[in-house]
This record gives C-alpha cells, sequence and structure tokens, in this order.
C-alpha cells in the first residue's frame, strides 16, 4: 500500500473514531476531502433516499426538515399540532446532538404548518425548546406534506459552540 492510501485510510479511522466518541450510536458518513459528514441519528431514517437526515459541515449542522415521525418507525404521532411539533423538535434535538450541538446553538428554523390556525399551539411548544435567545424563524403554511399525516414540519441549521 502506498503513502497517501495509508494517510488516507489513516484520516478516515481518525474522523470516524472522534466522531463515534462525540456521539456513540449515531451513524456517521465522512467525506474527509469536504470535511462533509452525513449524521443518521438512531430511530431516524429518510423517507426517501433522496436526502439526509443530517449534515454537519465543519462547524455547522443542518438538519433536513423533520416531522412527528416516532423514533424507529416511519409513523406521525397522533395529538394534533402540539403533540407533533413536541415530537419534531425532540427529532431535531437528537440530530443536532449526534452533530455535536445543542438546542442552544441552533440559530435559525423554517417551520411548515398545514393550517396556519395551529399556529398557537406550535408556537407553546417551541418556545419551550428554544424558552431564551430563540433562533431565527420563518413559519409558513402550506397545503400538502410528504407524509400526509403531518401538521408540523420543522427544518434548521446550527452552529456548534465551544464551551
Amino acid at each position: 500500500m502506498n503513502t497517501p492510501s495509508r494517510f488516507v485510510i489513516a484520516s478516515l479511522a481518525a474522523v470516524t473514531l472522534a466522531a463515534c466518541a462525540r456521539n456513540p450510536g449515531a451513524t456517521i458518513a465522512a467525506a474527509p476531502a469536504s470535511g462533509r459528514e452525513v449524521l443518521n441519528p438512531p430511530g431516524l431514517a429518510p423517507l426517501v433516499p433522496a436526502y439526509s437526515v443530517a449534515i454537519r459541515s465543519g462547524d455547522q449542522v443542518f438538519v433536513s426538515g423533520m416531522t412527528g415521525v416516532k423514533p424507529g418507525t416511519q409513523d406521525i404521532i397522533d395529538g394534533g399540532a402540539a403533540a407533533q411539533t413536541r415530537q419534531t423538535l425532540e427529532n431535531i434535538r437528537a440530530s443536532v446532538v449526534a452533530g455535536g450541538a445543542t438546542m442552544a446553538d441552533v440559530d435559525e428554523c423554517t417551520v411548515y404548518l398545514k393550517n396556519m390556525a395551529d399556529y398557537a399551539a406550535m408556537n407553546a411548544v417551541y418556545i419551550e425548546f428554544f424558552p431564551v435567545n430563540p433562533p431565527a424563524r420563518a413559519t409558513l403554511s402550506v397545503t400538502a406534506m410528504p407524509r400526509p399525516a403531518a401538521l408540523v414540519e420543522i427544518k434548521c441549521s446550527a452552529r456548534i459552540r465551544r464551551r
């Protein structure tokens, strides 16, 4: 094996070990040339293989649109917009933590509501997850979601801060 190949293998091993030490249980696929890592927290999987649950790139974590799926299933939980918002934000928390950040590191969110009449219910739960210095946010009403039972979908981005 030539020296560059050994270097690449050693680099992959170091990145993988560091990621696993940060977040045991999360599956991480690293691309060392770009510094981009695919994050798949335990129990959360994309509905289709066209996107990743989350991506860590440098000190940023990008979480795809999440819904109120019960981890380990593809089922949306019952209970209305408030219950779905809570589960959605728990799923986001798992994704952000898998990338080495916390909910306090979230800088922006985009909320999609199937019915804007659910805004107050969503917002009441949302502020529990961001009680101080909440992230920037946009909230949009949409006519449909990829998962028909979903009432809420939220995507966000975080920047890992040194503590």
